[in-house]
């Protein structure tokens, strides 16, 4: 396990919906995952309908802001389709089967899968749609490109 699972399984609750149990673990975000005290104070401090207003604003508004990472680099082609696939068997190879609700390359699933296995790969394969992301969330001035900002800094150097 990684020195940041914790880290990126915190993370990856902060990029989900920010629904009545995601406010009731903020205190204990903030404190395991000091990089992520940014985004938990400004989460706490937010009323609930406006933050969950937020998040839909910033990630439901396409692409520039998408958190299914294959969707950076395939697009809607069927190559995407394949790639999912891969999502889904790195997930079967480390022993886990994805039954969620989204798709095998959702951003918060992926941090998860990584906090629970080690295994960096698809972080790290991934790493220029999580700059892109962190990009566009930056230039949108929202809050979550300070949780991008923190799982950028774990990322080994790419070539």
């Amino acid at each position: 396990m990684p020195s940041d699972a914790v880290l990126y399984q915190a993370a990856a609750l902060c990029l989900t919906y920010p629904d009545d149990d995601f406010r009731a673990r903020l205190p204990l975000l903030r404190e395991a995952a000091p990089q992520l005290r940014e985004f938990a104070d400004h989460a706490a401090l937010t009323p609930a309908e406006e933050l969950a207003a937020h998040y839909g604003q910033v990630f439901d508004s396409g692409n520039r802001h998408s958190l299914y990472l294959s969707r950076w680099h395939d697009g809607d082609t069927r190559q995407r389709g394949m790639s999912l696939a891969r999502f889904k068997d790195l997930y079967r190879a480390h022993g886990l089967e994805f039954t969620g609700e989204e798709l095998p390359d959702f951003l918060p699933a992926v941090l998860e899968f990584t906090s629970r296995t080690g295994d960096l790969d698809l972080l790290a394969e991934h790493r220029a749609a999580l700059a892109q992301l962190r990009f566009h969330l930056t230039d949108f001035g929202t809050p979550y490109a300070s949780v991008l900002d923190a799982v950028c800094a774990t990322l080994p150097a790419g070539s």
